[in-house]
């Protein structure tokens, strides 16, 4: 029955296809009359796609990596203030300490919709950098703050600031590359978490050094005076999207294009189509990612807020705390650019990769909880080290909305949607961790060993929900060889189809 009320509601809204029902690139196209033929000519030639896609690399990844470095330090700026004067100097409890954790990830679930939208209806990159610039002066700010209530307002409005920035970016990494590249560029520029928390530990230890004035105020000044000088490079270089870009040429464009062809998801159009999200709402593929993220999530939201102080309780300094979470930031590294590189290298392998990547999660969990913080100081360590290996699985949780699901407006309400449980993950996550039971938060132990466990189950169900979607087209897609089959995909790219109009379309595991 939802499938016809679809269908009905499309016929109603489409009728004869015009410009604004293409896919943005396809009017690209007609408009600067590239034909099938010659998209094809460029597409082989193998030199050329390379040479556009390293271009193409060194344009993108740089800003997208330096961006989301900055993002992860500055979003950890709390934690590391927490490690110094900032509860003692803004007379706070760890149970506010906590809520100021949850009060970004409220005002992120608020914000993150109605700037993915605005990122569709007008200027994507512009959207971005001018939140970089946003969230860097409200980090500045937020040094002057001298209560909870102070630090509460700021905290919430630098959620509302860095809201659009993981949306947008699976969005951009959608956009330039196929479905095979797109997990390893993802990795490239979501490990950078890991390399944030290296390189913010250095910041951090450096800057603990000052004697002037607090030591957090101090973190928030200069953090946030960067990230302000990183916005305005980004408003400058970064493009909006393929079409707007100036650095490219018309082939290039179209070459593009055409690549983009072959995800089968579109490149961009900015009509929303409210059928579209009818189906994103229907699609147990959709609901199954929303509950794999929101308990991701609670585990990083207990995990990112809560971990140095569970160090902390092994040294009683914070100069070494801050130390010893750089190697932390190392291992993430590892995990993420090692299951992305492989998802990309190996076909249909992201299912289990999200599967195996858990695992170490599990076991380091497990050391955390159980090993004695006296006697076990080094396996408590190593724990802390490998717990961080569920970020693979987010990350290529995260890709899959833009990998693989078909039509704009179903892709960006579904990354919205799976951004929702996100921000619902981060706010329960540190509720989890008692203060009563610090330094090893047993209660938050067990809540993340059962997140990750049920994470598992979900990876399971989710690849076998898409081999039986993949059985069921080329059942299909068999029985109709020698009918229409051939006119119809000559035609299926020229629309901004979804995944369950369009029976070519195939997911990937």
């Amino acid at each position: 029955m939802s499938n016809s009320i679809i269908s009905a509601e499309k016929d109603t809204q489409v009728g004869n296809v015009t410009d604004l029902d293409l896919d943005g690139g396809e009017v690209f196209l007609r408009t600067n009359g590239f034909t099938n033929d010659r998209i094809q000519e460029l597409m082989d030639d193998r030199a050329r796609n390379k040479v556009l896609i390293r271009k193409v690399d060194l344009i993108l990844m740089p800003l997208l990596a330096g961006t989301y470095t900055l993002q992860y330090i500055d979003k950890s700026a709390l934690a590391y203030s927490a490690v110094f004067d900032l509860l003692t100097s803004t007379h706070m409890t760890s149970n506010q300490y906590s809520w100021l954790a949850s009060i970004f990830y409220f005002a992120y679930l608020a914000a993150e919709y109605p700037w993915s939208f605005l990122a569709q209806k007008t200027k994507m990159a512009k959207v971005v950098s001018g939140n970089v610039v946003a969230w860097g002066a409200m980090l500045m700010i937020t040094a002057s703050c001298t209560s909870f209530n102070g630090m509460a307002v700021c905290r919430f409005l630098l959620g509302v600031f860095e809201a659009p920035i993981t949306p947008c970016f699976m969005m951009i990494v959608g956009m330039w590359y196929t479905r095979a590249e797109q997990p390893f560029r993802a990795g490239i520029f979501y490990s950078c978490n890991g390399f944030g928390a290296m390189v913010g530990g250095l910041l951090t230890f450096g800057i603990g050094q000052t004697k002037t004035i607090a030591v957090w105020r101090a973190i928030y000044l200069i953090l946030g005076g960067i990230t302000v000088c990183w916005g305005i490079v980004m408003f400058v270089f970064l493009p909006d999207d393929i079409i707007s870009a100036k650095r490219f040429t018309l082939e290039d464009k179209a070459l593009l294009i055409g690549r983009g062809r072959l995800n089968r998801t579109g490149i961009i159009n900015r009509k929303i189509k409210w059928y579209q999200i009818r189906e994103a709402l229907i699609d147990p593929q959709v609901w199954i990612l929303f509950f794999f993220m929101l308990l991701n999530e609670t585990v990083n939201g207990g995990i990112a807020n809560f971990s140095k102080l569970i160090i902390k309780g092994l040294t009683g300094n914070a100069l070494t705390t801050v130390l010893l979470g750089i190697p932390f930031g190392a291992f993430q590294l590892f995990w993420v650019l090692s299951g992305t590189y492989i998802a990309s290298r190996i076909p249909n392998c992201r299912t289990i990769i999200m599967c195996a990547y858990l695992m170490p999660t599990i076991i380091g969990v497990c050391l955390l909880w159980r090993l004695s913080h006296e006697t076990r100081k080094i396996g408590v360590l190593f724990g802390y080290y490998i717990v961080g290996a569920y970020v693979c699985s987010l990350v290529l949780a995260l890709q899959m909305p833009a990998t693989n699901l078909g039509g704009y407006t179903k892709r960006t309400t579904s990354v919205a949607l799976v951004f929702l449980a996100y921000c619902v993950g981060n706010i329960i996550g540190p509720h989890a961790f008692l203060a009563k039971e610090a330094p090893i938060y047993q209660t938050g132990c067990k809540v993340i060993l059962a997140c990750s466990s049920a994470q598992f189950v979900l990876a399971v169900c989710l690849r076998l929900l898409l081999i039986h979607r993949n059985k069921q087209r080329d059942a299909a897609a068999a029985s109709a060889v020698g009918t229409d089959g051939a006119e119809a995909a000559a035609g299926d790219e020229l629309n901004d189809l979804t995944d369950f109009e369009n029976p070519r379309f195939r997911y990937v595991l």
